[in-house]
């Protein structure tokens, strides 16, 4: 695929090709796996397992029913959130595990891997799928971000995701970018609401 390519235009339903296709994915291996991460609290409430199949909803929602990468969005942040985890448990946890692992890899950031290096990665060396994968991740925190009221915090996410994550988003689903601005519109406004902007000399 060519960059800037879109991948595909979001799909006005599921129909019964793509109910067959999704009827034959086994997810039960990669959601036990997943819930080795409900212990984990996000900033916004709720847990990091709750978080894995919102961005596998995210993805279906796009109308992306590829199995590897809807496996590997159920367990895209076990590896970097779970302390010591046995990465074949992925790799063995069914036939597509190896490349389930392989795009997992892809989008956990690596030891001692600054965020800002891990994603210009992406950008530049990530895969069709690991840009995917990130993008429907991010329109999930920055759903959440819709519930945290640490102003700052705010304000880093949004730079980040406008400046990182648009040109990953961009590149491979225009659908995404869109909602994606919506979503840093939303919540900028809200800074500009409680006067952070004013209050911090911006």
């Amino acid at each position: 695929m060519a960059k800037y390519e879109m991948a595909t235009e979001k799909p006005s339903r599921m129909d019964t090709d793509r109910m067959l296709q999704l009827s034959n994915i086994s997810f039960a291996p990669y959601i036990q796996l997943s819930t080795m991460l409900i212990g984990k609290q996000r900033h916004a409430g709720g847990n990091m397992f709750r978080h894995q199949i919102d961005t596998m909803g995210i993805l279906m929602d796009y109308g992306y029913i590829d199995s590897v990468l809807l496996k590997a969005s159920v367990v895209h942040d076990t590896i970097e959130d779970i302390p010591d985890f046995d990465e074949n448990l992925i790799l063995n946890a069914d036939a597509d595990g190896k490349d389930v692992l392989t795009l997992v890899l892809e989008v956990t950031k690596r030891q001692g891997e600054r965020k800002d290096e891990f994603l210009k990665r992406i950008i530049t060396m990530g895969s069709q799928k690991a840009k995917l994968l990130k993008c429907a991740d991010r329109i999930s925190n920055m759903i959440s971000l819709g519930f945290v009221t640490d102003a700052a915090f705010i304000e880093r996410y949004c730079n980040e995701t406008e400046f990182y994550i648009l040109p990953i988003a961009i590149e491979v689903d225009y659908n995404m970018y869109q909602e994606l601005i919506n979503l840093i519109m939303t919540r900028r406004k809200y800074l500009e609401e409680i006067d952070y902007y004013h209050m911090n000399g911006k």
